[in-house]
């Protein structure tokens, strides 16, 4: 009977320690689960970072886009698009000059100064995909460094429903129905 009650007691033993070790590590690392909040105490909420699939279905239908930025020498613009996680972007630019160029995310609810730079340099063009690996703000800033105007002109097709532009003539918000 004695050794009955050995096994018991460790059984219900390593179950709990199992059960511990899921609720403190393995749900907050790889489900950003954090019910205790010493996943976030430990350092290792959200450990797994963002995924996304290699394929996904949108909420909303297709958008096109076509933008021209007229840039005097040391203006710059911000032009970027809201991305639910997952969401693609096909892109092409070109400008008539080299500028300088980010392309960058703003994750929404965080603080835009701590945007993800994917991409920067200098060119005259670019193009490419983008799958958004999260939901938020993704786009370009480009800033003619050069002594005479430049026209930067961008092409666009996804899954976006607005489109933001931060310029020398401010903030401005251009809803951006399905493509035609």
């Amino acid at each position: 009977m004695r050794e009955v009650q050995t096994i018991f007691t460790t059984l219900v033993l390593s179950a709990s320690a199992g059960i511990l070790a899921a609720v403190i590590f393995v749900l907050p690392a790889e489900y950003d689960i954090d019910f205790t909040g010493l996943g976030e105490i430990l350092g290792v909420k959200g450990m797994s970072g963002e995924t996304v699939s290699a394929h996904s279905y949108s909420s909303i239908d297709m958008s096109k886009d076509a933008v021209e930025f007229p840039l005097s020498p040391f203006e710059s613009v911000e032009y970027k698009y809201e991305l639910s996680a997952g969401d693609a972007l096909i892109y092409e630019w070109h400008a008539e000059d080299e500028v300088l160029f980010d392309f960058h995310s703003e994750e929404e609810g965080t603080d835009p100064e701590e945007a993800v730079s994917f991409v920067i340099g200098r060119d005259r063009e670019g193009h490419g995909t983008y799958v958004a690996p999260f939901s938020g703000l993704h786009g370009w800033y480009w800033e003619n460094r050069g002594e005479r105007a430049v026209t930067v002109r961008l092409q666009t097709a996804g899954f976006y429903r607005a489109a933001f532009e931060y310029g020398p003539q401010g903030k401005f918000r251009r809803d951006l129905g399905p493509a035609e």
